[in-house]
């Protein structure tokens, strides 16, 4: 069975949620072109980031889980991990 692989840079942002659909779409374009049925990985080279899948009938969806994971992990707590800086910890 033959396969693809593709690496893809993101460009850098800020915390939060965001649409990477049409990004990954274009950087998998041609090779998704050879192939009629298939599946595709994606794997995520960065350990304060991460790979959400949801529906995207609004805006408030992202701002919603955005909230959501201050709630859970805010960047105030007294973090011990803070090798990569105070804004990375509360990603780990």
């Amino acid at each position: 069975m033959p396969w693809s692989q593709v690496t893809h840079t993101f460009q850098a942002r800020s915390k939060g949620c965001y649409l990477v659909t049409n990004d990954v779409l274009k950087a998998i374009e041609s090779e998704v072109r050879k192939y009629k049925i298939g599946m595709c990985n994606l794997f995520l080279q960065h350990t304060s980031a991460s790979l959400c899948l949801n529906e995207n009938v609004c805006r408030e969806v992202r701002e919603d889980l955005t909230m959501a994971l201050d709630h859970i992990a805010p960047e105030s707590l007294p973090y011990k991990h803070t090798d990569e800086g105070p804004d990375d910890a509360c990603g780990h």
